[in-house]
């Protein structure tokens, strides 16, 4: 073999060798294990409760039950595996309608309670899953904490829904704060498993600002949770500043992955190519 050849030969090995070590760029499909539990989720879920109370929400307004599904399909169809919705949201019979186009094993479903007593909890546990159209719920979260002594005050929930993890009706336990006392309170808590808390750069529908939280969240991720970010582009009053709020969550190195309420195709589109840009830059 010519010596020109060979190390020409050398170098096309070198640099692939170099192409596969490389890391590669964050992707809105990646996989993560979330918590303790390790239960599987993608970097990004697909927020079904923009501007959600009273059981709807703009997605379940503007989509339907047809229309919501044929977007979580979309989500489905780009790799993105976690689906985020919620009692106030009104959207379980919109995922039950998705669950039935995509295998229910390889979705991740969070879902929040309002329940404040174990009946309710009891009958929540009961009517989520008829509703969700699923045996058993993959992330099921305390909705909206405010008290910085709500586990104190929902213990006999919080009992309810550790009972239907051991019996396998729930997959991983945790809350959603909005409150900085209430995220301190879940970061020191062991019934917590996982944490929904918002972040963004602006302080935009945060519990404080990000110097006050941020530090919660190590701690929380110190202690072995999980934590999904939300509010990540502030309730949409931070769409112009999109990939900086997508950067900062991605390299904060506390936050696992984030929910985005995503209320059509090219919002999904958009959102999926814009984290492939900032992961490729970051």
């Amino acid at each position: 073999m010519q010596r020109r050849t060979f190390l020409q030969m050398g170098i096309h090995t070198a640099g692939a060798a170099l192409l596969r070590a490389a890391p590669a760029a964050a992707q809105a499909s990646d996989p993560v294990l979330l918590g303790p539990m390790k239960v599987p989720v993608t970097r990004l879920a697909v927020g079904t409760g923009t501007n959600g109370v009273g059981g709807s929400s703009n997605q379940t307004r503007k989509l339907g039950l047809g229309g919501l599904a044929d977007l979580l399909q979309a989500a489905w169809d780009r790799g993105i595996r976690f689906w985020d919705s919620a009692d106030q949201y009104g959207t379980h019979p919109h995922l039950r309608h998705g669950l039935r186009r995509v295998p229910r094993e390889k979705v991740t479903i969070l879902t929040k309670t309002r329940a404040s007593t174990a009946a309710e909890m009891r009958a929540d546990l009961d009517r989520f899953r008829r509703e969700l159209g699923t045996d058993y719920i993959d992330i099921l979260l305390l909705h909206c904490m405010i008290a910085g002594d709500w586990p104190e005050r929902m213990k006999p929930v919080m009992y309810v829904i550790a009972e239907a993890r051991e019996r396998g009706i729930v997959r991983t336990q945790g809350v959603s704060c909005h409150s900085l006392a209430a995220l301190s309170a879940a970061a020191a808590n062991p019934w917590v498993q996982v944490i929904l808390a918002r972040i963004n750069p602006a302080r935009v529908a945060m519990d404080g600002p990000p110097d006050a939280v941020v530090p919660v969240l190590k701690k929380a991720k110190a202690a072995g949770k999980g934590v999904i970010g939300m509010k990540i582009l502030g309730v949409g009053r931070l769409r112009s500043r999109a990939d900086e709020c997508l950067r900062y969550a991605m390299t904060l190195g506390c936050v696992d992955c984030f929910t985005i309420g995503i209320e059509s195709r090219q919002e999904l589109d958009d959102l999926v190519s814009r984290i492939a840009r900032v992961g490729a830059l970051s």
